[in-house]
């Protein structure tokens, strides 16, 4: 064969051993697999046998063997420092190295043990965005022929082409770490504080509930949140997941009271287009967002009849259709929720369905009112004037003359008003301290002498409207300070002559609000 078909049919097989490198490196970012694919490519198609690609550490600058061609290199890690060996000087140097025999050179460090030392040897720098990030190393199969350069050369293209790939996989491989650390600081943070030691309470009463979430936490169970409202439902569903096998999963909290049948329907199991006006595309509902994970739904007690026969399929069956649609969802979620009101009175009376209560009532957890545990009343305080603080930038503390009259008050809103209070409070006071002229009520009556210091100005209200049932509700008994809330809601009614919003403007409402409170306070709605 002449020297120029010589030239010509080497150039034939690098360019296919060069197609064959690039292939290998597009198809993935993963570079340790990807570098063995390369190795074998170039010991198939080029005949450049016992390859090795070295990285460089980012940390120590050091120069590691991460893969040899047919051999494994996942026991301690073969290593060379700057300078040291032909690796060595590449890494010191930046410039490719090319041997005609391996025992010509004395530098020559034979870590590996794979090397024939009558066979040349090539080393090539693998550079990318002008900083070295290794060096290739091959053996070509036979005695030097006279083409050490030409293949040198093309060992160069190799590892041109190697170091992107290299340096994207390492970029990525650094910002996935990142996002990990972010993420699990992330979950200790969220973990700190929804743990149990944010849940205030050394009372009898309390420490059966810390009990009780303690087991619950480490099975699937769902579980039922009883208890008066502001009492800290939510608190207690939060402490569970992030304590359960679930943590990782995601958390979807929904308060039922706060939609409609309709909006509640699709936020809880989604929609297809076109399932209802203004659905201009599919979307998944609350049960398949929280699939793996954990569901919260507050206010359960005020679905509908009909809901609940939809609910009671997806607790059974752990399956659901989106509204609109007719394929079949799977889903595995964990189901937690929290009502105010008697469920077993809402069973007989016909308005909740048994069957779905027996589902949900698998595992109850009841949490008992703040005038019940006054005990706690004082480290709830502090707790909170803690946070208050760290809000507000600055420390709040409580006066022990504070403490004594949040004690007296028997907190029907229970910790939910004692936390509005407090924050009150601070916002009130220009020191910092809370002391005992600073703790005011919104209620009328207060069961243990505590009342507002603070005037109260009268509601704007309009001309009254004769109440047709001739109850003993005036319009002049609406400012009366011995009625509690739902008879206060009943005066207002019938003084507006039973008008939701003209009633909620006298009470300085929202009309939604209003609403909130007749369905919650179950005031029968007066129709004319």
């Amino acid at each position: 064969m002449t020297g120029s078909h010589a030239d010509s049919a080497l150039s034939h097989v690098q360019l296919d051993a060069l197609y064959r490198v690039s292939q290998i490196l597009s198809r993935s970012l993963d570079y340790r697999r990807t570098l063995q694919q390369v190795l074998e490519a170039l010991d198939d198609h080029a005949g450049l046998t016992r390859g090795s690609v070295s990285v460089v550490d980012p940390q120590s600058g050091d120069l590691f063997v991460n893969s040899v061609h047919g051999v494994d290199v996942s026991g301690a890690p073969v290593r060379y420092q700057s300078g040291e060996g032909i690796l060595g000087l590449i890494l010191e140097n930046d410039q490719t190295i090319a041997l005609s025999s391996v025992d010509s050179d004395p530098r020559f460090l034979n870590r590996l043990g794979i090397y024939d030392t009558a066979l040349p040897f090539i080393a090539a720098p693998i550079r990318a965005g002008g900083a070295l990030h290794g060096v290739l190393a091959v053996q070509p199969g036979e005695a030097d022929d006279g083409r050490l350069k030409d293949r040198a050369h093309f060992v160069e293209m190799v590892a041109n082409l190697i170091g992107l790939s290299v340096r994207l996989s390492l970029e990525n491989e650094q910002e996935k770490q990142s996002l990990a650390e972010e993420r699990d600081s992330l979950r200790r943070t969220v973990r700190s504080q929804h743990g149990f030691e944010n849940i205030v309470g050394r009372s009898m009463a309390m420490r059966r509930v810390f009990d009780q979430i303690r087991m619950v936490s480490k099975w699937n169970t769902t579980v039922l949140i009883r208890g008066e409202t502001g009492t800290g439902k939510e608190l207690i569903a939060n402490a569970i997941h992030y304590n359960s096998p679930r943590a990782r999963g995601a958390y979807v909290r929904l308060n039922c009271a706060a939609l409609p049948e309709t909006l509640l329907e699709s936020e809880l199991f989604g929609h297809e287009r076109g399932a209802f006006t203004g659905a201009v595309a599919a979307r998944r509902g609350r049960f398949e967002q929280a699939d793996g994970g954990t569901i919260f739904l507050d206010e359960i007690g005020e679905i509908s009849p009909a809901f609940q026969a939809k609910l009671l399929r997806v607790l059974q069956e752990g399956e659901l259709e989106r509204v609109g649609g007719t394929r079949t969802v799977k889903i595995d979620v964990r189901v937690i929720t929290a009502t105010h009101r008697d469920l077993e009175a809402a069973v007989q009376a016909g308005q909740f369905r048994e069957d779905l209560y027996y589902r949900l009532n698998v595992m109850p957890i009841s949490l008992p009112p703040l005038r019940e545990r006054t005990e706690d009343i004082a480290e709830i305080a502090r707790h909170l004037a803690t946070r208050i603080g760290t809000a507000q930038g600055r420390p709040v503390s409580l006066a022990e003359s504070a403490l004594r009259r949040l004690i007296e008050y028997p907190w029907p809103g229970n910790v939910r008003e004692l936390e509005n209070c407090l924050e009150r409070a601070a916002v009130m006071s220009e020191s910092g301290v809370i002391d005992a002229s600073l703790i005011q009520v919104d209620r009328h009556r207060d069961g243990g002498g505590m009342r507002s210091e603070a005037p109260r100005a009268a509601p704007q209200t309009e001309p009254a409207v004769p109440s047709s049932t001739g109850s003993a509700h005036s319009a002049g008994a609406l400012n009366d300070p011995g009625l509690d809330e739902r008879e206060r809601v009943i005066a207002a009614l019938e003084q507006a002559g039973w008008v939701q919003a003209k009633a909620a403007r006298l009470l300085g409402m929202t009309p939604r609000q209003i609403a909130y409170r007749i369905q919650t306070l179950n005031i029968p709605v007066k129709q004319f």
